[in-house]
């Protein structure tokens, strides 16, 4: 059974702890309390080139949690990168977490699915982000990288691509993977 360490990132209120919580089947409830530090939790994700363990690790995006989430990266193969749509400082600085993943992970950038969460809000507000200016920063992102950095706009509220974005997040790790197997002869 291959375990996939993943980490939430994004800021606080973004809808992190929303998302791992409908991933693992528990439903949407209105009031999360804040994350402290990290939350933990594992699901056994069938694949098709076979089960994997996920190891989600929720990270608190509150700026005062940073020295303490600097320890929770260390051996993540994956990552979503959250912001919600509805508030477009989340967005914009997606660039920092994508920097503290990277020097919390030695120096490794992992695959990563980007998230517009809070779909459901989508027509709800003048200054959201729109769809087409995160699929660009997606693009770029995986020009950048090397890797494919996909585009999902979720709803922890109704479910909307959350079982998507972990899935897909998996098929990038096991790709990304593949590539430092060593191959038989």
């Amino acid at each position: 059974m291959k375990i996939y360490k993943t980490v939430l990132l994004g800021e606080g209120g973004v809808g992190k702890t929303a998302l791992r919580y409908r991933y693992l089947g528990q439903g949407f409830k209105e009031n999360y309390s804040m994350t402290i530090g990290a939350d933990f939790a594992v699901k056994r994700q069938e694949m098709a080139a076979g089960d994997v363990t996920a190891q989600i690790w929720d990270l608190a995006g509150q700026p005062q949690f940073a020295n303490v989430r600097s320890v929770y990266y260390k051996g993540a193969v994956g990552a979503l990168l959250v912001f919600d749509i509805t508030r477009p400082d989340t967005y914009k600085i997606l660039p920092t977490w994508l920097n503290e993943l990277i020097q919390h992970n030695n120096e490794t950038l992992v695959p990563v699915v980007l998230i517009g969460n809070k779909a459901d809000l989508r027509g709800s507000s003048e200054d959201e982000v729109p769809f087409e200016a995160a699929a660009e920063y997606a693009k770029a992102l995986s020009d950048w990288s090397g890797y494919s950095v996909p585009y999902l706009e979720t709803s922890a509220k109704s479910g909307h691509n959350v079982d998507l974005a972990f899935v897909q997040l998996f098929n990038n790790i096991s790709a990304y993977l593949e590539q430092f197997r060593p191959k038989e002869s």
